[in-house]
């Protein structure tokens, strides 16, 4: 018998041994996937890495500018830092000759809501026909030199170049102004408590005796607390007591607060010495009615409160059963 040798099945026969790598092949082919990534991070860093940052020296310009245009825009619509001119004010705002002056940070932007009230210490641009006795900013005549000054002057570098004044209110229009009752000034026959008055030593304590004189709508009567060394609307119609008024439209705000020099840092006080005159001029009971009547008013108060809570007590008694 012959013996039938099984033919051999190409698909069956086992696969054939993968060459081996060498150890040098085998070290490059783990290392490069390293030497890939590598390469993929370094070029995502450059992509990522920040922009390089300007130096100061480039900032700085428009650093300046921006504070420069953000100062104008503050001083012309919002405050303002004025320096006080003259001693009209004093002792509220000091301003003489050898001393170092207040300036005054004024509040451009109350009037834009508010009316201006009696007591107030506004700064104003000067009527046309009042004269330039306290103070005026002497500018160059030279062109360049003047427009340097205007630039200085809004940013409060330097004095404005408008005749611009500080004084407190006394009368309002539709209201009758005149003096004296006792050394004091009258508004609608009634005389003012005016607790901020300061009397020059050197010149006699006494106020000048004008009026009566109505105020016209849409004007302000203003005096300095300096009572006798004042400039005001007492002096500056030149006989024309109307003629002194001040109209509201040349108000340029209320001064607030007192920002140099350091020592006198603090608010610059408003006082309305029509609505203190108003309660000194009542009677005496008149004075203590609003106590009386509170304490008259406390004991009934307090019994109609004691009664309804026991009635409520009742209530909620009688509904728990």
């Amino acid at each position: 018998m012959t013996d039938v040798v099984p033919s051999q099945n190409p698909q069956s026969s086992p696969d054939p041994e993968e060459p081996k790598l060498t150890s040098s092949e085998s070290e490059q082919a783990e290392s490069e996937p390293h030497l890939l990534d590598s390469a993929a991070t370094a070029r995502t860093r450059r992509r990522r890495r920040p922009e390089k940052k300007r130096s100061f020296w480039k900032e700085l310009p428009i650093l300046i500018v921006t504070a420069l245009v953000l100062t104008i825009l503050i001083q012309t619509f919002l405050a303002r830092v004025y320096v006080i001119p003259s001693e009209s004010m004093e002792m509220t705002l000091i301003g003489c000759d050898g001393c170092t002056d207040d300036r005054v940070l004024v509040d451009k932007l109350s009037y834009d809501f508010t009316s201006v009230k009696p007591g107030d210490v506004i700064v104003f641009k000067a009527p046309d026909n009042w004269d330039k006795s306290e103070f005026q900013a002497q500018q160059s005549a030279n062109p360049i030199i003047r427009g340097l000054e205007n630039f200085a002057s809004a940013i409060s570098l330097y004095p404005p170049n408008e005749y611009d004044l500080i004084k407190r209110v006394i009368a309002v229009g539709g209201q009758t102004v005149q003096c004296c009752d006792n050394n004091r000034v009258v508004v609608d026959g009634k005389p003012l408590n005016e607790p901020y008055i300061y009397w020059r030593p050197d010149y006699p304590p006494t106020q000048m005796t004008f009026g009566p004189v109505k105020v016209p709508d849409g004007m302000l009567w203003v005096q300095g607390d300096n009572r006798n060394n004042s400039d005001d609307s007492r002096l500056q119609g030149h006989g024309d007591l109307l003629a002194g008024a001040v109209p509201v439209a040349n108000v340029i705000g209320k001064a607030r607060v007192i920002v140099l020099p350091p020592q006198r840092w603090g608010g610059v006080t408003t006082v309305d010495p029509q609505a203190q005159a108003s309660a000194l001029n009542a009677p005496a009971w008149q004075q203590g009615l609003p106590a009386g009547v509170g304490l008259a008013a406390a004991f009934p108060t307090l019994w109609v409160g004691r009664r309804v809570r026991r009635k409520l007590f009742g209530l909620f008694a009688r509904g728990d059963r």
